[in-house]
């Protein structure tokens, strides 16, 4: 488990570090948890499929199964937590 350092809300710089990438995107799950993933994910060399992120999505968006895969690192918390 991952906590913000400042004890509330992730900053970029933060987030960079912990997901070890340059860019993030966020998902949301529900009106209250996100996660955010490595944006770029999909184009490293090895690139692995994060199935616990993969199968979390597909929980609660449906819709997403069998469009895409959540690739790389993610971090699952409340929506107050990144602002």
């Amino acid at each position: 488990p991952v906590s913000p350092t400042n004890g509330r809300s992730f900053k970029l710089d933060e987030l960079y570090q912990l997901l070890d990438c340059r860019t993030v995107d966020v998902v949301r799950l529900t009106p209250e948890l996100i996660l955010i993933i490595d944006d770029e994910g999909k184009f490293r060399h090895p690139a692995y499929l994060n199935l616990l992120a993969t199968y979390l999505w597909y929980q609660h968006q449906p819709e997403a199964r069998g469009q895409d895969s959540i690739v790389g690192r993610a971090i699952l918390c409340h929506d107050k937590q990144f602002k």
